[in-house]
């Protein structure tokens, strides 16, 4: 049996230690791996952290992407593949929303819908997120998000609020990556 090549979106996050440093080394990570075909990411941008509570300027700021891919994995063989290079770069889950090293969201697997216990795709907060939808629009501009519209109107709807990576956040991240 042929295995079917299904397209997806991935959005990466991280607001702590070498933040773009961590996003790269994971995309490189999920390029190399088995069932990920295609790998192609955005360019990276900062936004402040968003909390249960709502935008906090005082948590550590992040830096996020996306990545479109194709895989021959099921969402849930992939949702494991991302939760295992999560781990990898320190991941740990005691605070819903709380500061981490890296975070992994799958956003679109091809036009399937999935809703259970472990994962909801597309995903339920995509649609108001600019830091998924600016470097969505960076990568693909005429990108549509299934149910909700094209992504530049969702963006346009929400504001956009993320920037590009300055020189001083490059460096901030290279200093904690020379100190490992």
């Amino acid at each position: 049996m042929i295995a079917q090549v299904v397209p997806i979106l991935l959005a990466f996050g991280s607001n702590l230690g070498d933040r773009s440093g961590t996003i790269a080394a994971a995309q490189r990570e999920l390029a190399a791996s088995a069932g990920i075909i295609e790998f192609s990411p955005s360019p990276l941008r900062e936004t402040i952290a968003l909390t249960l509570d709502g935008p906090d300027e005082t948590a550590p700021r992040y830096v996020n992407g996306v990545a479109r891919a194709t895989t021959t994995l099921s969402p849930h063989q992939l949702l494991d593949l991302l939760q295992a290079v999560e781990s990898t770069h320190g991941r740990t889950r005691e605070t819903r929303w709380g500061d981490r090293t890296l975070d992994i969201d799958l956003i679109l697997f091809g036009g399937r819908v999935v809703q259970d216990e472990r994962l909801t795709v597309p995903h339920p907060r995509a649609f108001e997120r600019d830091f998924v939808l600016a470097p969505w629009i960076a990568l693909e501009p005429d990108a549509v998000l299934m149910g909700h519209g094209r992504v530049a109107d969702l963006l346009a709807r929400v504001g956009d609020t993320t920037l590009p990576l300055s020189a001083e956040t490059e460096a901030a991240d290279a200093a904690v990556r020379e100190t490992r």
